[in-house]
């Protein structure tokens, strides 16, 4: 049984022996071609092809130039020159990156250089010593996070036999040690049928190369048209660049498992395209999601922020909304709470603020009618002499077409809201309120206004209005709305009373 054993092993490794001398080195070409889609998510696919010489049998190869955000387990590969002649047996995703902690880690022990500078002769001069420490630690590794290094005492290094602690003059290696990883790569074991150069396509999920969606908005001088310009934004911070790429940005609520916390960089250049008439862009439909699709191949470098204009549309009817929200959203805490609402100091807050709203519809008769990213719209106004200035900007979610964009903008300067409760009353053994609420509007402005009321039934959820001075409409459960017209230098004032049971 024992030569048995022994034989077994001789024959494995002569086996481990032939596989490693039959296994071809090499690294896959550049991209002949490469396509993103990019999602609102911090999330992009990528799909490229590139040319792979490889041996039959077994090769090991390297992919160079892949973003150092790569989610190294999305990976698909196929080869298009022999679909089923080559499979991939082993990856290793490589990205412990050179550090300076990890190169001297390489030289412990040995010698190494100090260029120093001697004053009196006013030249470098050079000692060599033998490094003892580095002065960095390694800190603790937890979950994906790549390996860090941290400061401890300083180098420490053993010249002309004392040992010296942060030592002067500048390190100088004699070479770069093996294993040292300039850039983050994948690393196949891979086995093909055949030999020669094999066409392969490529594609993997990354982080860090994502788009945004923002918009410009021009009124016109009564605010009853806008311009609309919308831009994409793309941001690429992946660790490699792509060039000559064609692009699709898909829009949508697209589920993806998060781990935790990734931070986002955002830097500035602008890359506009020259052809202004016609629409870059093509929407078609991806699932339950939106695809825009460049009508062009373009470049997008590492560390890079580049704008293309999405869509835009001239003299879209617009109107301009003054809402008034005496009780705003504190209504909210207290809402069906049993230990408030029969107490009648609670909802006696006043806003005196008259939010401004601009409101336009996304259909194409209005020359949009797509629908729009979820994004910034930032509003612009020209003053009394012609110049565009800076009113105000909101945030729009994903919009469908034939639906309304609101924009809140901030706060009218010359209307003026106010809310009091007028009465509170509760009977059958606090049972039953009563709460009388009055709200007045002042209109300041050389013209009239016509303002919409929020008022809240928050105290419970049955309730109804016993008595009012004007007509309302209920919103929801929880809203009631009252519009209010004003005469210029007016007040309009409504008061209602509403009874709740429980």
């Amino acid at each position: 049984m024992k030569r048995y054993q022994e034989l077994a092993l001789v024959l494995f490794v002569m086996a481990g022996a032939a596989m490693a001398q039959e296994t071809g080195q090499t690294v896959a070409g550049n991209r002949t071609s490469v396509d993103l889609t990019i999602y609102n998510q911090n999330l992009s696919l990528i799909r490229e092809e590139r040319p792979i010489p490889l041996l039959k049998g077994f090769n090991r190869v390297t992919l160079p130039e892949i973003p150092a955000t790569i989610d190294a387990t999305s990976l698909h590969f196929m080869s298009l020159t022999d679909r089923t002649g080559v499979r991939i047996l082993e990856q290793n995703y490589q990205y412990d990156l050179a550090h300076q902690a990890q190169i001297l880690e390489k030289y412990l022990g040995k010698e190494i250089e100090f260029v120093r500078f001697d004053p009196s002769t006013e030249k470098e001069y050079t000692v060599r010593g033998k490094l003892i420490a580095t002065g960095y630690t390694l800190h603790p590794q937890y979950g994906d996070s790549p390996r860090s290094y941290g400061l401890t005492g300083g180098m420490i290094a053993e010249i002309d036999g004392k040992i010296e602690i942060n030592p002067a003059g500048r390190v100088v290696l004699p070479s770069l040690p093996e294993g040292i990883i300039l850039r983050p790569q994948l690393e196949w074991l891979l086995t093909s049928r055949n030999a020669g150069t094999h066409r392969s396509e490529i594609s993997y999920l990354a982080r860090q190369l994502s788009w945004s969606c923002d918009y410009v908005a021009i009124l016109s001088a009564d605010d009853s048209k806008v311009d609309v310009t919308s831009w994409v934004t793309l941001t690429n911070n992946s660790g490699t660049s792509f060039r000559n790429a064609g692009l699709k940005l898909v829009a949508g609520d697209v589920n993806v498992v998060k781990k935790g916390f990734e931070a986002e960089r955002m830097l500035a250049k602008m890359d506009v395209a020259a052809d202004a008439s016609a629409p870059q862009f093509t929407q078609s439909e991806l699932f339950e999601y939106k695809m825009y699709s460049l009508q062009r191949r373009t470049d997008l470098e590492n560390n890079e922020t580049k704008q293309i204009e999405l869509t835009s549309a001239a003299n879209v009817s617009s109107k301009k909304i003054f809402l008034y929200d005496g009780l705003g959203d504190q209504w909210r805490y207290w809402y069906r709470n049993f230990t408030y609402r029969s107490q009648g100091g609670f909802g006696q807050q006043s806003n005196a603020k008259v939010g401004v709203y601009m409101a336009f519809r996304n259909d194409k008769e209005a020359g949009l009618g797509i629908p729009l990213p979820k994004g910034k719209v930032r509003v612009y106004k020209r003053d009394v002499d012609g110049k565009e200035q800076f009113i105000g900007e909101d945030l729009i979610d994903h919009t469908p077409k034939d639906e309304e964009v609101r924009l809140y903008l901030g706060n009218a300067f010359d209307i003026v809201g106010q809310r009091v409760q007028k009465d509170f009353r509760s009977m059958a053994g606090g049972r039953v309120v009563e709460e009388t609420i009055e709200i007045k509007i002042r209109n300041h402005k050389e013209e009239p206004v016509e303002v919409q009321i929020a008022e809240h039934p928050w105290r419970w959820s049955q309730w109804e209005i016993v008595k009012s001075n004007s007509e309302w409409t209920k919103v929801d459960q929880t809203t009631l709305r009252f519009p209010a017209k004003v005469e210029k230098g007016a007040e309009k004032t409504v008061v209602c009373t509403i009874r709740y049971e429980w």
